[in-house]
């Protein structure tokens, strides 16, 4: 346990050093908004929404209705529905924390959990991704607390820190797009995002491209498989491409 401890560790360093940052950010214009240090601790342990916490704090600002709040949080983190189709089969083999699995599924732990590589027993891999989900969130909450905290202590200008979320995704998006060799996904989904933001607006355009690029990645499923089959193949030695399609 404890070496799968510290490979989980090891493997969450990047999300650490942005959730911390992150996590303070949030703390800080929480803090401002007129909320004490403990509404940081519980939206980071109970809602843990990322770029929607951010987001709340207006929300919460302004008086917003439940019905509101519940809407918006849909638009926003609509996108963790079509992450958990990726690892819905995982989780529902890992017992009483398959829940927190599916509560703790954000973009940066879904991207970890894609770019590593299945290693030791299928019990190993699970406690390794269990672990890595609640390293991710420690580092949220831990952040979120030292930012509020900050904020009362401290006094000093905090324009653009709320840009931090969108930086940190950036980052990650970039590092995905060098890491694999096809890229034809990533395509798919810049397009359908375009058509959607022409068709929809900014205010209402993600749930409309998700659904469209999950719709044509399930269809074009085999194709793409296939594809990247032979991509990967041009890199081996010893294959050639009709022996993999």
């Amino acid at each position: 346990m404890k070496g799968i401890l510290k490979q989980a560790f090891l493997k969450t360093i990047p999300v650490m050093v942005g959730y911390v940052f992150i996590g303070i950010a949030f703390g800080l214009l929480i803090q401002r908004a007129g909320y004490h240090w403990l509404w940081a601790l519980a939206i980071s342990v109970l809602v843990y929404a990322g770029s929607m916490q951010f987001v709340l704090v207006g929300l919460l600002t302004q008086g917003a209705s439940l019905v509101t709040v519940a809407i918006t949080t849909l638009m926003v983190n609509s996108r963790h529905m079509f992450y958990g189709l990726s690892f819905i089969d995982t989780f529902k083999t890992m017992g009483k924390t398959a829940w927190y699995m599916v509560f703790s599924l954000t973009d940066e732990t879904y991207a970890l959990f894609c770019s590593t590589a299945p290693v030791g027993t299928d019990r190993e891999r699970k406690r390794l991704m269990l672990l890595m989900s609640v390293l991710d969130q420690s580092y949220w909450v831990s952040g979120s607390l030292l930012g509020a905290l900050l904020g009362e202590a401290l006094s000093f200008d905090i324009t653009g820190i709320d840009f931090a979320m969108t930086a940190l995704f950036t980052v990650i998006c970039v590092e995905q797009w060098l890491a694999n060799h096809n890229h034809i996904s990533a395509l798919l989904g810049l397009l359908c995002a375009i058509i959607s933001l022409l068709v929809f607006g900014p205010s209402a355009f993600l749930l409309p491209a998700l659904v469209a690029c999950g719709t044509l990645l399930m269809l074009g499923r085999r194709p793409l498989q296939a594809y990247d089959r032979y991509v990967q193949t041009k890199k081996t030695p010893g294959k050639t491409p009709k022996e993999t399609l």
